[in-house]
């Protein structure tokens, strides 16, 4: 099923390969977990939560989990109220039976995925535009 003209977007799959963690909420944000430039990172605190997305070769080998994932960013920016935005990505994703983990910025949003190769078929099939950092 293609996705309608209008919706029709260009994500930019990172090379990197990421980890995503949970910490108990009140612990301090790792000092690795910021460190070095990458195209993509984040640290997201909540009241039951501190969750850390980066590349996994920052991550202390004890800390690494089993699981890695690899990033999608929408190219942007985009309205912060312009509406279907993350759905125009996320609902090809989850038609082909793919788990996905939204991250959103001010002037766009990051899809992580596991299997980088079958998101980027399902959203090619649905019309959008998949390039290689």
């Amino acid at each position: 099923m293609r996705a309608p003209a209008a919706t029709v977007r260009t994500l930019t799959l990172l090379p990197e390969d990421y980890a995503v963690l949970r910490f108990a909420p009140g612990e301090p944000v790792p000092a690795w977990a910021l460190a070095a430039p990458v195209p993509f990172a984040s640290v997201t605190r909540t009241a039951a939560e501190l969750s850390v997305i980066c590349p996994v070769p920052a991550v202390p080998e004890r800390l690494r989990p089993a699981e890695e994932w690899r990033c999608l960013r929408l190219e942007g920016p985009f309205a912060l109220d312009e509406p279907g935005v993350a759905a125009s990505v996320a609902v090809p994703l989850a038609a082909a039976g793919l788990s996905v983990f939204v991250v959103a910025t001010y002037d766009t949003d990051h899809f992580l995925v596991t299997d980088a190769e079958a998101a980027t078929a399902a959203l090619t099939a649905a019309g959008h535009v998949v390039v290689r950092a």
